[in-house]
C-alpha cells in the first residue's frame, strides 16, 4: 500500500496543505484547506493509494519557518513530480530562482536552456503540483504583471511581497 500523509497549516497567506510520501517528499502542496484539491495534481505513477492526516515533520517545519521569514527554509525540501523530460528539468530550474528575484516567463525559458520555449516554461508553472517548494510564484509576465497562479493572485502577491521584504530592509 502506498500511503501518504497530509496536513493543513494556517499561514498568513491562507490555509496551506501538503501531501508528503513515506520518504518525506512533497507530492503536492498549495494554499487550500482541502487535500481533495491536491490529489488530482499528483502524477498517476506517484499517486498514493491512501492518504491519512498526520504530522508533516520537517516539511511542516519548513512551511512554518518560510512563512515566519526564513525564506531559505523550503530550499532543501525534497519534491517528487513526474512529467516529460523538459517539464521535469524546468521544475528543477525553477527551484534555483532565488526568493526576492522573480524572473519573467521569457527569462525562465532561457534559464531552462530553451529560450524560445516560453509556452513550455509557462506550462511547467501551470502543471506544478508542489507550490511553494517549486516556486512558480516567482515567474512574472514580461510587463511585470503577475500572470496566473493556481492558488489565486492575492496569494501570489503576498508571496512576492513576503520574499521582497528582506530586500527592502537594506
Amino acid at each position: 500500500m502506498n500511503t501518504a500523509v497530509f496536513a493543513t497549516r494556517a499561514t498568513p497567506a491562507g490555509p496551506f496543505t501538503a501531501v508528503v510520501d513515506t520518504d518525506g517528499y512533497v507530492l503536492a502542496s498549495g494554499w487550500t484547506a482541502s487535500v481533495d484539491d491536491l490529489l488530482p495534481l499528483i502524477h498517476a505513477s506517484l499517486a498514493p493509494t491512501e492518504t491519512v492526516e498526520g504530522d508533516l515533520g520537517p516539511v511542516g517545519e519548513a512551511v512554518d519557518r518560510y512563512h515566519e521569514g526564513d525564506l531559505s527554509a523550503i530550499d532543501d525540501v525534497g519534491v517528487r513530480q513526474r512529467s516529460g523530460p523538459y517539464r521535469e528539468h524546468a521544475w528543477e530550474v525553477l527551484r534555483s530562482v532565488p526568493a526576492g528575484a522573480p524572473v519573467t516567463y521569457t527569462g525562465y525559458a532561457g534559464k531552462t536552456g530553451r529560450p524560445a520555449a516560453v509556452r513550455a516554461a509557462a506550462g511547467a508553472c501551470a502543471k506544478n503540483a508542489a507550490a511553494l517548494f517549486v516556486p512558480c510564484h516567482r515567474v512574472l509576465r514580461t510587463d511585470g504583471s503577475l500572470g496566473g497562479f493556481r492558488w489565486g493572485l492575492p496569494v501570489k502577491r503576498w508571496l512576492l511581497d513576503h520574499e521582497s521584504a528582506d530586500l527592502r530592509l537594506d
